[in-house]
């Protein structure tokens, strides 16, 4: 009986150890735009549709001819699918529509890194790297405990992060510091 409830024990304590699935996890999927990106448009033989749009506060970008197109929350090709239909609807015939994110969000470091601010997002980043771009960790800093915070669906919740979590446009990387 006693060693049932020793491995009870110990069973319901490393059940305690494992952490919920989060958005963190789940990052690894296509990047969905938000306000803030910018967006090359490029129709083929449309001068004046091809050019930068940048994703509006209300979430969406303004192109001549069809005016408004949602834009957050989208993926690229869904964008593009968006804007091919809007304009195959009897203003072009079959047009070729071509879209790529020329600049994503920025990320932001604060807490006890050398350098702590806003910077460019490169694809592909993460804990470590944003780190090193914020000029390293402070004698302070406690490097086993950071978190991010990320925004979605206008909703910001933060969760524990370890040095290879990777990072999406606008995400906040939170460096504590260590007591001693």
């Amino acid at each position: 009986m006693r060693g049932l409830v020793m491995a009870l024990c110990c069973f319901l304590a490393l059940a305690g150890c494992t952490n919920s699935l989060s958005p963190l996890a789940n990052s690894d999927g296509p990047y969905r735009l938000d306000s803030g990106d910018e967006v090359r448009v490029i129709v083929y033989n449309e001068l004046s549709l091809s050019t930068t749009y940048k994703v509006s506060d209300g979430g969406t970008i303004s192109l001549p001819m069809i005016g408004e197109v949602k834009a957050r929350g989208l993926t690229i090709e869904e964008l593009q699918q968006a804007i091919y239909t809007k304009l195959n609807s009897g203003i072009l015939k079959n047009p070729g529509v071509s879209v790529e994110i020329s600049t994503y969000l920025p990320f932001y470091v604060v807490g006890e890194v050398s350098k702590p601010g806003q910077y460019p997002y490169a694809s592909g980043l993460n804990v470590l790297t944003a780190v090193a771009v914020a000029g390293g960790f402070t004698v302070r800093a406690d490097e086993a405990h950071m978190s991010v915070m990320r925004s979605q669906d206008g909703h910001a919740t933060e969760w524990s992060a370890e040095r290879v979590t990777a990072l999406q446009p606008g995400d906040v990387l939170v460096v504590h510091e260590r007591f001693f």
